[in-house]
């Protein structure tokens, strides 16, 4: 029952981080992983377990649809998800022990993105013009990542955007949470079918992250982006280190 409730309690926080801000596998992943899940099926699990979150977020920010820059929505939508199936396949075929090695690499890479992403964004959009088929290249690579492992990738997106498209980050909520969303959709279809599912925990995150991806959504409306990105960063730093000691200090 402890267990059970870990993980509904790691879906609800999971799923309101992906509404306001993503990186929600920051904390699904370590929940599935210490209850004993291989970390391999455990992504797979959390993805699955995470997606209809997200995709109830897309349908609470479906109106604020639209444009990034000058590219409409529906040549990011094809790239993503063909991104994203191959990046589930990639997830499948790698060892669990292979994947526990760059996990704690890969949730650096997030956060730094989340730490670091604007600042970086607004010096080269100050240098460089960049085209909009560099932003649909860098979108497939992001697809690809999301299959993966997809943590933090609405962040990722949104630091890449965000060269193109000087709106508020909050504005661009409702764009990556479609895309977020994409990114999964074949991924999720892939995992089911190769039965690469824990299907009792999926469930229990699923019913924490529904609710949350709904309320997030509402609340990502009003709360400052100030304090969604500073509550986001906390966690994804946290659970950076975390997964550092873990793998290459606990295990010796």
């Amino acid at each position: 029952m402890s267990s059970a409730w870990l993980v509904v309690g790691a879906g609800l926080i999971a799923g309101t981080m992906n509404a306001l801000a993503g990186g929600g596998s920051f904390v699904t992943l370590p929940a599935l992983i210490s209850i004993g899940l291989p970390s391999v099926p455990a992504n797979a699990s959390s993805t699955v377990g995470l997606y209809p979150g997200t995709a109830a977020s897309t349908w609470a920010y479906r109106d604020s649809l639209g444009p990034i820059g000058s590219i409409s929505l529906r040549p990011l939508l094809v790239v993503t998800i063909v991104g994203g199936a191959i990046g589930a396949v990639l997830l499948l075929s790698t060892p669990s022990k292979t994947f526990d090695f760059f996990l704690p690499w890969l949730l650096l890479f997030a956060t730094l993105t989340l730490a670091f992403g604007r600042q970086l964004g607004e010096r080269l959009r100050s240098r460089w013009h960049i085209r909009p088929r560099a932003v649909i290249a860098v979108q497939f690579v992001l697809g690809i990542y999301g299959g993966y492992f997809g943590g933090a990738i609405g962040l990722m997106m949104t630091a890449i955007w965000r060269l193109l498209d000087t709106r508020d980050i909050k504005s661009l909520n409702g764009p990556r949470t479609l895309m977020v969303t994409a990114a999964n959709t074949m991924a999720v279809l892939i995992f089911i079918l190769a039965h690469a599912v824990r299907w009792t925990q999926t469930l229990e995150l699923l019913v924490g992250a529904i609710i949350g991806g709904y309320c997030g959504a509402l609340v990502g409306r009003r709360a400052p982006s100030s304090w969604i990105r500073a509550g986001t960063l906390v966690i994804a730093g946290s659970i950076t280190v975390l997964f550092f000691v873990r793998t290459y200090f606990d295990s010796r």
